[in-house]
């Protein structure tokens, strides 16, 4: 009776994920459905066998690296043929990535699960992932998007959608034991705080510094000299308003910052006054194609934005299409880039937030 509840259970919790009634979830769906799911499931859910089903796919996805490639759906039932790739593809160590959440979604998936089961498996697999990931880290403190890619843009320094941000979250719960990693040995635990505070180290030696002033942080580095760097055709070298949000919402949880610590936050949040974007919002319509399209229109009493580039030059907003030439106005690129990416946001707002939060508690003026 108790097995049969649980699988109603796992039924239930998946249905109300997903509300879908035609499509199986078992059926692929897009990554994010996943990394989005995963993190949701409750500790019940976990007991279930369809729990264990899902956790030999991820095992069955892991890199010989101890890593995994992005963009997979786990919880898809595989064909022959499927399962067949898979398998052949586990050498193909250059998509090891911790990219779209990759990575850090399946070590706390088989983290939960081992704790529920006891399968040691489970437990062997999120290691392999936490080794993985302490592998990937550079000298200097910082992580590439892909390791152990050789080449390419994937070998920055990349806080581009968080990356870096993630995995360094993860390894701090993993080093104060936090559950799912009860059972991670001391050893792995001190390896983690140790790659924690060179992470911190790197965010601190790369915060970008204009016409003499510390500001923030480009979307990615260069890995050796530190530099901001360039990855994709529209991802040119900049600050990020966007990405430097979350670096500095982690700078401010470290318990008793250094003065350094605390000197980068200040410099961080004066750039995030001076750049922020007021009078102007996002305006939808439909263009000549008959396509969802916007424009930037001016507006009074609406909430600041922030670009999600500026220049190093004179910190000015840009945009870009994928010819990598600068527009100073949204209006001048095509609509798949405008449509296609993440230009504007307004987690600035979060940030000034956080930071009074983080001034009163440190006792900071």
């Amino acid at each position: 009776m108790k097995k049969i509840c649980l699988c109603c259970l796992a039924l239930i919790c998946l249905t109300n994920l997903f509300a879908q009634e035609t499509v199986n979830y078992k059926e692929k769906m897009p990554y994010k459905t996943w990394v989005k799911m995963a993190p949701k499931l409750n500790d019940e859910f976990f007991k279930t066998d369809e729990a264990i089903r899902i956790g030999d796919n991820v095992l069955l996805y892991q890199q010989t690296t101890g890593g995994w490639p992005k963009n997979i759906y786990m919880p898809a039932e595989l064909t022959q043929q499927e399962l067949e790739d898979v398998l052949a593809s586990k050498d193909e160590v250059n998509e090891s990535t911790i990219d779209n959440d990759a990575t850090s979604t399946e070590i706390q998936y088989l983290s939960r699960l081992y704790l529920a089961t006891h399968i040691e498996k489970y437990k062997d697999g999120a290691l392999d992932g936490i080794r993985y990931i302490l592998k990937a880290q550079y000298p200097n403190g910082g992580w590439p998007q892909f390791w152990p890619r050789p080449k390419g843009y994937y070998t920055h320094i990349t806080y581009n959608d968080n990356a870096m941000v993630n995995v360094m979250e993860l390894l701090r719960e993993v080093y104060e034991k936090k559950e799912p990693y009860t059972y991670v040995p001391d050893s792995i635990c001190d390896r983690a705080r140790a790659a924690f505070d060179k992470g911190v180290e790197c965010i601190l030696k790369t915060q970008v510094v204009l016409n003499g002033k510390p500001t923030v942080w480009c979307a990615q580095h260069d890995e050796h000299t530190l530099a901001p760097a360039k990855a994709r055709a529209y991802e040119l070298p900049s600050l990020s308003g966007q990405e430097s949000d979350e670096i500095v919402i982690l700078l401010m949880s470290l318990p008793n910052p250094s003065q350094e610590v605390i000197t980068c936050i200040e410099n961080a949040i004066e750039w995030f006054k001076a750049s922020k974007i007021e009078g102007l919002k996002k305006e939808f319509f439909t263009n000549d194609e008959g396509k969802k399209d916007y424009r930037m229109v001016a507006c009074t009493d609406c909430p600041p934005l922030w670009a999600r580039f500026y220049t190093l030059e004179n910190n000015q907003p840009f945009f870009s299409d994928r010819d990598g030439v600068k527009k100073f106005n949204i209006s001048e690129i095509g609509y798949e880039r405008r449509n296609g990416y993440s230009w504007y946001n307004s987690d600035g707002l979060k940030v000034f937030k956080k930071y009074e939060q983080w001034k009163k508690k440190n006792k900071i003026q």
